[in-house]
């Protein structure tokens, strides 16, 4: 295609249209801030570290408290308490997807000549054909529509969750996800033109529940005796692998060198589940920073800075602006919340960032927390924040290192634990996040004027609120109604 340019135009001006760049964006589901081991020399991730390490480091990358909310901000760049997307995620029998009328990162690439293609988790709502991926500006898709499934089997909810862009993907059943994965994208970048842009967003399974990895790599880590948590590490191990795949194959078949690698997590570590955020507080479900603060990167030959980190604010709904313009791509949404921080990382400016919200949800109960909003250095918490509050070290033993954590079970997250939380009182807390990440310090009753001044910020983001689009679970979407499969077609 640039040749046919370059043919039909001058010399001169086709040196002065290099192809626009290549975009992989890898999402880690449940990977906390203690998990990678860049922030963690107990994790081994060597090729996660060595992009993150030669690229541009996020130190300040917010997301949403738990995953359909987050993805759905990273696609639209628009805040899910505006588009009804911010209660818990879209079940597997809710009618419910986000809202067609919003244009997806994947539509606005592939108007503008990319070769667009998914691989991995959607969880953006399914009931109609409408709301799947290649409806919504994917090529081609490979990839289960739900929260969550078997690595192996592809089971959820007694119905199989994997599809092959329309059709049922059977084949897929006995293979490991994160291989499979690597896999697919090896065959598209292999059968890619150079000198056609590409998106590959690459969603990993990794390290969500349930806890399954391959036995190599639970042997790499004999020193963790709690198994949930050495399970998780062997599951970071297993993504990282399948990631050097990916770059090794972008190497291959020359595409590196034009290549803008994302890699970011779609909420915080849950703590159930041997995640961790440590020293951050609280995990998923909490609008703590260790719910909403994750291990975020930039890798690329065209960064200006390379083995740098940048400590500006950035939130999930930035990805979609500053993509945009780091592709070269003239588009804007004045609807969108996001903003353009191409340069400002780029260059390590000033973020164009100075205030978040990290939820505004107000349905009963709120379990992943009600209103937050940070300004600043502060950051305001009014109503319950989440489950999953406190600090929680490593569920380890390592290098003879005693490490204490609270023992949480499943019954920590039924409805009377949570009603239990709720009746402690009323939740306020203020906190100097550049002061004190970690939030030890509550100064709510202190600085009343600071409060005061973040709460007029959090009633005008009110303004805009939209109630969560939550509906009851139907029958109609129950697998054995289409041959065993999860399916679109009932709603």
């Amino acid at each position: 295609m640039l040749a046919l340019l370059c043919f039909i135009l001058s010399a001169s001006l086709c040196w002065a249209l290099p192809p626009r760049p290549h975009l992989v964006f890898i999402v880690a589901d449940d990977l906390g801030w203690n998990d990678i081991g860049y922030h963690n020399p107990d994790i081994i991730s060597p090729t996660i570290d060595s992009l993150a390490y030669s690229g541009i480091i996020l130190n300040q990358t917010y997301v949403q408290p738990l995953c359909s909310p987050s993805r759905s901000a990273l696609l639209t760049g628009v805040y899910p308490f505006r588009l009804g997307t911010q209660h818990l995620v879209i079940l597997n029998n809710q009618e419910v997807c986000v809202p067609l009328t919003r244009s997806l990162l994947p539509q606005v690439l592939k108007s503008n000549g990319y070769k667009t293609h998914m691989v991995g988790k959607w969880h953006l709502g399914f009931c109609k054909w409408e709301c799947t991926p290649t409806f919504r500006g994917f090529d081609t898709y490979y990839g289960y529509y739900n929260a969550d499934e078997d690595y192996y089997s592809k089971i959820t909810d007694k119905g199989i969750d994997f599809r092959i862009n329309t059709t049922v993907g059977k084949e897929a059943v006995g293979n490991y996800s994160a291989y499979q994965y690597a896999t697919r994208a090896e065959e598209i970048i292999k059968s890619h033109d150079p000198d056609t842009p590409l998106f590959l967003y690459l969603p990993f399974q990794n390290v969500h529940e349930p806890l399954e990895v391959p036995d190599q790599y639970l042997k790499l880590y004999p020193n963790i005796s709690d198994e949930n948590r050495r399970n998780l590490s062997a599951m970071v191990t297993a993504l990282d692998d399948a990631i050097a795949r990916v770059v090794t194959a972008l190497k291959t078949y020359d595409l590196y060198s034009n290549t803008l690698i994302v890699f970011t997590a779609d909420n915080g570590g849950w703590t159930l589940y041997g995640g961790n955020n440590y020293p951050l507080r609280g995990g998923k479900f909490t609008i703590f920073e260790g719910g909403t603060r994750v291990p975020a990167f930039l890798h690329g030959p065209m960064l200006q800075n390379q083995g740098k980190v940048y400590n500006g604010m950035m939130h999930a709904v930035d990805w979609f602006a500053t993509l945009v313009k780091a592709l070269n791509i003239s588009y804007n949404d004045p609807d969108q919340d996001g903003v353009d921080q191409w340069e400002a990382i780029n260059s390590l400016g000033a973020s164009k960032r100075t205030e978040l919200i990290y939820n505004l949800d107000f349905l009963f109960p709120p379990l992943q927390g009600e209103a937050a909003i940070r300004v600043g250095d502060f950051k305001l918490i009014e109503g319950f924040p989440g489950l999953f509050q406190d600090w929680y070290k490593p569920a380890q033993l390592d290098q003879g290192v005693n490490y204490t954590m609270k023992s949480w079970t499943p019954s920590d997250v039924l409805p009377q634990s949570v009603q239990t939380m709720l009746n402690q009182g009323v939740y306020q807390y203020l906190f100097n996040i550049t002061a004190d990440p970690t939030e030890h310090n509550n100064l709510y009753d202190k600085y009343p004027d600071i409060v005061k001044q973040l709460q007029d910020r959090l009633e005008e983001y009110k303004k805009k609120y939209v109630p969560p689009n939550f509906p009851l679970p139907t029958p109609k979407a129950n697998p054995q109604n289409f041959g065993g499969a999860w399916t679109p077609g009932w709603c």
